[in-house]
Formats: structure tokens, sequence, C-alpha cells
């Protein structure tokens, strides 16, 4: 072999191996390109992912939502601002009973079972009215929403008729339907129209399935809400009349018993 064709053949070579280069070279490049973009949009999908995340997490909450709703839909057979006012009787009766309730409480079960009866009896006799302020607060402490959506349902039944809201009411409260003070049940719609079911103005009624598969009234039950809160009263079950609260035997708390209550009542209505 010549020297001329040696010196061609290794400059040949030389070529090879440098193109051969330049085609790495440029795999390479294209490879880290497609690695950073490829972390790019990943790390774009975390952030993004993130950000739906927390926009999600401070989404209000349908409940927040009727709260700050300016429209109200309030029941038949309320007053006042928002159809806050519950007021249930005969009008010729002169004076009126607050009552004070939250529908998870299981104080206020106690005492509608024991002296529900007697006061519906009171009612319809003309004795005194009957002016319902509901409560919420037990959502908060024993977490749920249970309180909301039975105030909500409460409201249904008090666009069907008073009685159907009072029988409800006692339904809600019954041995049989209300639930521990930590189990959240009431949130349940199927379960407040089970509980409906056994109300006869109620059973079968769709308008009123529909308002409380709709929370017609969540926007109401929540200003009722805000009435109690406004109101001073510290807890539940509370019973005031003309101002001053009603007690048992013991002078602080509401009277659980008929006896207890025909005497605070009694002394009431006198005084």
């Amino acid at each position: 072999m010549s020297k001329r064709n040696s010196q061609a053949n290794k400059s040949a070579a030389r070529e090879r191996l440098r193109a051969e280069r330049e085609r790495q070279a440029k795999k390479d490049k294209t490879r880290r390109q497609i690695i950073v973009g490829v972390s790019v949009v990943g790390v774009l999908a975390i952030v993004g992912a993130g950000t739906w995340g927390i926009m999600q997490l401070n989404k209000p909450s349908s409940w927040e939502a009727a709260k700050d709703a300016k429209n109200v839909t309030a029941p038949k057979n309320t007053s006042g601002d928002n159809g806050t006012t519950v007021v249930i009787g005969k009008p010729t009766a002169k004076k009126t009973l607050e009552l004070y309730e939250d529908s998870r409480c299981p104080i206020c079960g106690t005492l509608e079972q024991a002296v529900g009866e007697t006061m519906h009896k009171d009612v319809d006799a003309g004795k005194y009215k009957i002016k319902y302020i509901g409560a919420t607060f037990l959502d908060n402490a024993a977490g749920g929403e249970g309180s909301k959506n039975a105030l909500s349902a409460l409201g249904a039944a008090l666009d069907v008729s008073p009685q159907a809201f009072l029988d409800y009411k006692s339904a809600l409260y019954s041995p049989k339907f209300h639930p521990e003070e930590t189990d959240d049940k009431f949130k349940d719609d199927a379960y407040l129209i089970k509980i409906a079911d056994t109300v006869e103005a109620l059973k079968g009624n769709k308008a009123f399935q529909k308002d409380v598969k709709d929370g017609t009234y969540d926007s109401w039950a929540m200003k009722m809400s805000e009435t109690f809160e406004k109101s001073g009263v510290q807890g539940t079950p509370t019973l005031k009349m003309d101002g001053k609260p009603l007690t048992g035997s013991d002078g602080k708390n509401a009277p659980m018993t008929v006896a207890e209550f025909n005497t605070a009542i009694t002394a009431a209505l006198k005084g």
C-alpha cells in the first residue's frame, strides 16, 4: 500500500469518526431537550394539580354559599326578615313560648319526647303560641352538617303546614329516629325523607321530597341559624317567655318532665 492511499484512508476514517460524533451529539441534545420538556410538563402538571386542589379547598361549600345567598327562599307560614320568624298557634293566644333547639341536640330529643306532646296540646288549646328558633352549632362542635340539613327539611315541612312542621319535628326527635350527637345521620336526605314518611302530611309528598333533595330552604336554614346566634342564648334546649327562661326544679335547665314543665309554664303565663 502506498503512503498516499494510507493517508487517504486515515483521513476518511477521521471524517467518519467526526460525523459519528456529531450525530451522537445531536442525539444527546435532542434527548436532553425531551427530558427537560417532559420535566417542565410534569412540573406544570403538578403545579396545576396543586393549584386546582387549593382552589377546591378554598371553594365555598354549598352551605357557605347558602349562608352568603342574597336571595333567600323562605317557607310558607313564616314572617319577618328572610322568613326567620316562625310562630305557631292561635292568634288569640296572648303569650308566646320561645323554643330554641338544635336538631342534633340529644337533650332537645329528651325534652321533645317528654314534653313535646304537652306543648302541642297547649298550643291547640290556645294557651300560648310557640316561636321556634332553630340552631346549627352542633355541626361545628360535633362535625358534620346534619343540623343544617334537618333545619332545611323542617323548612320544607313548614311550607306544607304548621302542623306538618310540628309533627315532623317530633318524628326527628323520636327515640326511633334521633341519632347520637356524634352520628351525623341527618346529613342524609334519604334518611330525612324516611322519617317524613311517618308523618301523615308528608308521607309520599313529592313536593316536600323535592325541596329536601334540592335544598330549597338551605339559605333559610342558615339565616335561621344566624337568628339563633344573635339571640344571646348559649345552649339548647332553651325555653323563654316574656324574655325570661323557663327552668325545672334546679332553676337552671329547661324543665324535662311534664310536671316541671306545667309548673314553669303556669307561672310564666301568670307573670
